[in-house]
């Protein structure tokens, strides 16, 4: 869903329609589920990892990385029909947004992502599923279900995982088929009717043959009430599946496979945009203008989304050596259409607007008719050599997409009086090599060198302007072409002082291809940001003490990114466009931590420090405001008017801390177990841009859970509930003037 949406006319004096997001509501209810979980753990399991596409302990990985298993996810999804966004705050440096909704989640690491909402925008973190890269950012919010374990990898992963991953790695890892059979069944209901029907099934077809189907269906009921329309419920609703077949092969011999093909459909409700809720001079919520459950528009809200891919690995072991092929599609069908302005009426046209003062109408919609992303990797590693073991590869990446992007004259009977139409290719290529050397028993060093190819083709057509009146016609077809080749490696070095602890150092360059934004609505011209190029130096220490009943990783980093891109985001020049900052740069800590408390009482805690600042005295954008519903902006102004410097302000959606804490206490009861598990989550303030305004500050975000249940066998029954405090506060916000 767009929302660039703005009349641009000189003659008239344009005002800001502040529209924000906001928390989810409280979410309670109940479940019903099958469980597999080991209860005779006395120390803490071996946690292995896949970070280096082998499968090592996590603590001897030079990388900060925080993991969740099957077992930590359940209890942190607890059947809320959740999206990926749920892993926001609950590992260190790690945020996740959407102006989208469920549709198109944003990633930051350490501070660094990207606020773009265009549907070809590329972002610095990267989202593995199942091995293959989801580059579209609709593409990194397929359901988070029968999942074996997510691993977050902060820091530049370039060299192994390629393309747009300076900032690090998402990897999600689905449960395999296997000889024995693991069959689940999970049914939950809550608050709002949010339902989640969750399952999976498979074994052994004999031959070396093994299946598994794994399925998920979550839906809520329309809470949010339009009061310009006489039926209650209009919006705030969804209804979501999706299935992964998997077949593997695996005869004991050379050769194995794994087939996997997955599906997803939803639709409801797009993102409820809400005019003018935040109070002037404040970061407050307008009691005035906002209630939780009531909005007023005039416009339609409906968002569709559908994907489907598939994905092989083949692998032949060849006794010193193995080579492994990773094939990957995807595809992807979208429309997504809100009332961006988030009120009704328009004060220049209708005379008439609420909530607050809304200028002009916006009403917009973006969507994918044609999508498809193709991936293969040829993998060739060494077994086990000794001192020396090494990786090298070839990766190759092609995608098409076209976006459609409407207009709609909401006050005039709903017309299309907008459309552009885009189409991008992309190819990317590259060849990678690793190598790790075993120098003692107890000092390993890992170097990793890529060189990358990377080719953009983009085109944008204004067929219609909602500016027509002014005489603003078709534009275009304006064609436009960004390539870059780059290469980026990782040093690290390992030291184990003993069985229990490591230390490590690592310094990598990271590398993100150019990227281009071309929304022709309300604009003439395509903008094209150069490639961006990162060092970043860190060093940790990853402790198991106290028996393996404990364990602590610490790491600190620092990181510069030389011509930066950002995304400039509407303002009072209502122009979404790329730009470089000359430097960002980032500093802070990450701490994971542990400890089984006694027999029945597992600890678990995450906090991180994040310092990021922007470093280009030259830099301007164009801020928030008009004279009669200003903002207050407190970045000094730039040399053109109407603009303002961002030296020195941190990257949006940045909070500097993040904690999040956990506690699971059980006993023994009868013929099972019962437990109670605890969880929050803080979240330091944000920007939401790259400008600083005293509005669009968002404040600490403070956010409980709470979940008891019954354990009998392979059978649970539990309750829950998640924001139990009720907290509501502004998440981001849209300053595009309408």
């Amino acid at each position: 869903m767009s929302s660039n949406r703005v009349l641009r006319n000189s003659r008239y004096t344009l005002y800001p329609t502040v529209i924000t997001l906001i928390t989810s509501l409280f979410s309670a209810g109940a479940a019903f589920a099958q469980d597999d979980r080991d209860n005779s753990a006395g120390v803490l399991e071996e946690v292995i990892v896949t970070a280096t596409k082998r499968e090592e302990s996590v603590q001897d990985v030079p990388i900060s990385i925080s993991t969740f298993g099957e077992e930590q996810l359940k209890m942190m999804l607890s059947g809320t029909g959740e999206d990926i966004r749920f892993l926001r705050g609950k590992v260190p440096s790690l945020n996740i947004e959407s102006s989208f909704g469920r549709a198109f989640p944003r990633f930051y690491i350490r501070g660094w992502g990207n606020t773009d909402f265009d549907i070809n925008a590329s972002q610095p973190v990267s989202l593995i599923y199942d091995e293959v890269v989801q580059e579209n950012p609709m593409l990194k919010g397929f359901p988070i279900f029968d999942v074996q374990r997510i691993e977050v990898l902060r820091g530049p992963q370039g060299t192994l995982f390629g393309r747009n991953t300076p900032a690090g790695i998402v990897k999600i890892d689905s449960v395999k088929p296997g000889d024995e059979a693991s069959n689940y069944a999970t049914i939950s209901y809550g608050t709002d009717a949010n339902m989640t029907l969750e399952g999976a099934f498979g074994g052994t077809l004999g031959g070396g043959w093994s299946a598994r189907v794994s399925a998920i269906y979550m839906s809520r009921d329309d809470w949010v009430d339009n009061a310009l329309t006489v039926q209650d419920g209009d919006l705030g609703g969804f209804n979501e599946s999706a299935v992964r077949a998997q077949l593997a092969y695996d005869d004991g011999g050379n050769f194995t496979a794994l087939l996997n093909a997955h599906v997803r459909s939803l639709e409801g409700s797009a993102r409820v945009f809400r005019a003018n809720i935040i109070a002037p001079g404040t970061n407050n919520l307008d009691q005035n203008n906002y209630r939780q459950d009531t909005v007023w528009q005039d416009g339609s809200n409906i968002q569709d989304l559908d994907t489907w891919g598939w994905m092989a690995r083949l692998e032949w072991d060849l006794g010193r050596t193995t080579i492994t092929s990773v094939t990957g599609y995807e595809t992807i069908e979208s429309f997504s259409r809100g009332d961006i302005d988030g009120g009704y009426g328009g004060i220049f046209i209708t005379g008439d607007s609420g909530p607050g003062l809304v200028p002009f109408d916006a009403e917009s919609a973006d969507g994918v008719p044609d999508h498809s992303q193709f991936t293969q990797e040829l993998r060739w590693s060494s077994n086990d050599w000794g001192k020396l073991d090494w990786q090298a590869g070839f990766f190759y990446f092609d995608e098409d997409i076209t976006i459609d992007t409407f207009n709609y004259a909401t006050l005039f009977g709903g017309f299309v009086n907008g459309k552009v139409l885009q189409e991008q290719q992309t190819t990317a290529w590259a060849v990678f090599g690793t190598i790790d050397y075993e120098f003692t028993d107890t000092t390993v060093m890992k170097l990793g060198i890529r060189y990358s190819d990377d080719k953009k083709d983009f085109s944008a057509e204004r067929f219609l302007s909602p500016l027509s009146f002014l005489g603003v016609g078709p534009i275009g077809p304006i064609t436009t072409q960004a390539d870059d080749s780059e290469v980026s490696w990782d040093l690290s070095l390992t030291h184990a002082f003993n069985d229990g602890t490591n230390i490590y150092g690592r310094v990598a360059k990271g590398f993100r291809a150019p990227s281009i934004q071309g929304r022709l609505l309300f604009g003439d011209t395509v903008s094209v940001a150069n490639s961006e190029t990162s060092i970043s130096w860190e060093a940790g220490v990853k402790s198991t003490f106290a028996d393996g009943r404990a364990r602590a990783n610490f790491s600190v980093f620092y990181y510069t990114v030389s011509d930066a891109q950002l995304t400039a985001v509407g303002g009072n020049a209502n122009f979404n466009q790329v730009v470089n900052a000359d430097e960002v740069t980032g500093k802070g800590f990450e701490l994971d931590f542990e400890a089984l408390l006694g027999e029945h009482f597992l600890f678990t805690t995450g906090l991180s420090y994040n310092d990021t600042e922007i470093n280009d005295p030259a830099l301007a954008v164009a801020p928030c405001g008009a004279p009669l519903t200003p903002c207050t902006v407190l970045d000094p102004p730039g040399s053109v008017a109407g603009s303002v410097l961002i030296d020195g302000n941190p990257l949006p959606q940045a909070p500097k801390w993040l904690l999040y804490s956990s506690g699971r206490w059980s006993m023994n009861m009868a013929n099972g177990e019962f437990y109670i598990f605890g969880d929050m989550s803080y979240r330091d303030e944000v920007n939401f841009f790259l400008y600083e305004s005293t509005e669009f500050r968002g404040k600490s975000l403070l956010e409980f859970g709470l979940r008891s249940g019954y354990i009998w066998g392979r059978n649970e029954i539990s309750v829950f509930g998640r924001n139990i405090t009720n907290e509501e506060i502004i998440v981001g916000g849209i300053d595009l003037i309408t």
